[in-house]
């Protein structure tokens, strides 16, 4: 088990992992892995690879996916519209 638990420190910070778990996916686009459940089952993020029994999302898909999601409009952004 301290093998798993330490798989991340054997990358320099400045390579980041290509495949995250399901909670690192969702961290990493800053939602819930509930609603990430939802993005993926919607299609709006990528399904998984499968590792053995294993889920992996491939980082890079997950960047793709995040840029193809709609923006918010201005007039719809309480940081822009204080009053809205």
């Amino acid at each position: 088990m301290a093998e798993h638990s330490d798989r991340r420190h054997v990358l320099p910070l400045s390579l980041p992992p290509r495949g995250l778990s399901r909670v690192e996916a969702a961290a990493y686009i800053g939602v819930s892995p509930s609603l990430f459940d939802d993005l993926v089952a919607d299609g709006r993020m990528p399904r998984p690879k499968l590792l053995n029994a294993r889920h992996v999302w491939d980082r890079l898909r997950i960047d793709a996916a995040f840029e193809a999601l709609p923006e918010k409009r201005d007039r719809d952004n309480p940081f822009l519209n204080p009053r809205a």
